[in-house]
């Protein structure tokens, strides 16, 4: 490993998968400026994280100048140009970006520097081994450094969540050591299928302060 490459703490495919969600920021559009213009009839009937996501759009395109939202123009038209399938991809990478703790933005903007000083042959070979992995654990990698290098090992406790019960335990998660994670893929891999929805309420609704003896108290029964 040179010393200009990022630790251990962030495996260098996750460096792919990360830059892929930040780049989404840069390219994947806003609401049509028609949806911005008609917004406040929509505004009360919408849920409250659109809602608030409208607001901030709305809130940005004022502050433009008219050079910036031809640029925004320009870019819209782009987005509307893409195959669906490849838009799906972007708004995925997108809100991953967006639901990343700042403490790992911060790491993912670090391995970003470092990947941008890596001549053109070395970046292409990371890109391909990201590609050659399973898409299931490319996905992985966009819960962010901590979650995805734990991702395949936590995956059948991931797999099928409600949409209700996903931020809470995404905040869990990322609350836990790396120590406690790999306690809990232990965990998990002894849990049979029809209880894991069990455990992961039981891991939920458990403090943190008690969660080490929770952990040791699972494993040991």
């Amino acid at each position: 490993m040179s010393r200009t490459e990022p630790s251990s703490r962030i495996p260098r495919l996750a460096v792919l998968a990360l830059l892929a969600a930040l780049a989404a920021l840069a390219h994947a559009a806003p609401p049509s400026l028609d949806a911005l213009d008609a917004f406040e009839a929509v505004l009360p009937r919408l849920q409250p994280q659109r809602r608030a996501e409208l607001q901030e759009q709305a809130a940005l395109w004022s502050r433009w100048s008219e050079s910036e939202r031809e640029d925004f123009r320009r870019r819209a038209v782009e987005w509307d140009a893409l195959p669906s399938a490849e838009r799906g991809a972007l708004r995925e990478r997108y809100r991953a970006a967006r639901s990343l703790p700042a403490r790992e933005r911060s790491r993912v903007d670090a391995a970003a520097r470092w990947f941008d000083t890596l001549p053109p042959e070395r970046q292409q070979a990371l890109r391909d081994e990201f590609q050659a992995l399973d898409r299931s654990a490319r996905r992985g990698w966009l819960l962010g450094p901590d979650l995805g290098a734990d991702y395949t090992a936590l995956q059948p406790l991931l797999a099928q969540v409600p949409a209700a019960e996903h931020a809470d335990l995404l905040r869990v998660l990322r609350g836990m050591t790396a120590r406690q994670r790999q306690d809990l893929a232990v965990l998990v891999q002894r849990t049979p299928p029809q209880e894991r929805a069990t455990l992961r309420r039981e891991l939920v609704s458990t403090a943190a302060a008690n969660r080490d003896d929770w952990l040791w108290d699972r494993l040991h029964r």
